[in-house]
């Protein structure tokens, strides 16, 4: 019998990282160009991850059209390339960018996708059977194949799904957080930021 999504634990962990990400966001030190860097490697993340929202019916289906023929895990790999910008956008002072990014990939690589692999492929398998399991050996957990898999459906991107999956409200967090570190780049380059941030 596959193990239940304890959906009150899943909440605790998405809230802890946004509460994490928030004092790195307020401890900031970032630039013009970290913040330009930092955010093209979000909006790639962002864009996978709208684009897979926009496809995903959460257990009704097995989802394998759209980013799905490449990746079982889009939207992971999405919030790993969003993790990675947002780290380099903040600019953390004392090396602490590289510290953020090593401990961030070694929860995610460590501990994250490991625990997905355990608990969701036997839900997966329990409700869809055979057609899972094809899909499961033919497309990578996390880093998306080269071609796309032959089995994948030809399902097109919903506006319905992607809200519903409540993408939007990401879009608009990021969009905020990058207008936030860009008024705090040029008040630090103006000299005009006020403590505790000097």
């Amino acid at each position: 019998m596959a193990r239940r999504y304890n959906r009150t634990l899943g909440v605790i962990r998405l809230g802890a990282l946004y509460a994490v990400l928030a004092v790195l966001v307020w401890m900031s030190r970032p630039t013009v160009a970290s913040v330009a860097i930092g955010f093209a490697i979000v909006a790639v993340g962002e864009a996978i991850r709208f684009w897979a929202a926009g496809h995903l019916h959460k257990t009704v289906e097995l989802i394998t059209s759209g980013p799905y023929r490449y990746s079982r895990n889009p939207l992971y790999l999405g919030r790993l390339l969003i993790f990675t910008g947002l780290a380099i956008a903040i600019n953390l002072p004392h090396y602490g960018t590289w510290i953020a990014l090593a401990i961030g990939y070694a929860v995610f690589f460590g501990y994250y996708l490991p625990r997905k692999e355990r608990v969701e492929p036997a839900r997966l398998r329990e409700t869809h059977g055979a057609p899972y399991e094809a899909y499961f050996r033919e497309v990578p957990a996390l880093f998306p194949r080269l071609t796309p898999y032959a089995g994948g459906a030809a399902t097109g991107w919903s506006s319905d799904r992607m809200l519903r999956n409540r993408e939007h409200w990401m879009v608009v967090g990021l969009t905020l957080v990058a207008l936030f570190l860009l008024w705090r780049a040029h008040q630090i380059a103006a000299g005009t930021l006020l403590p505790p941030f000097q």
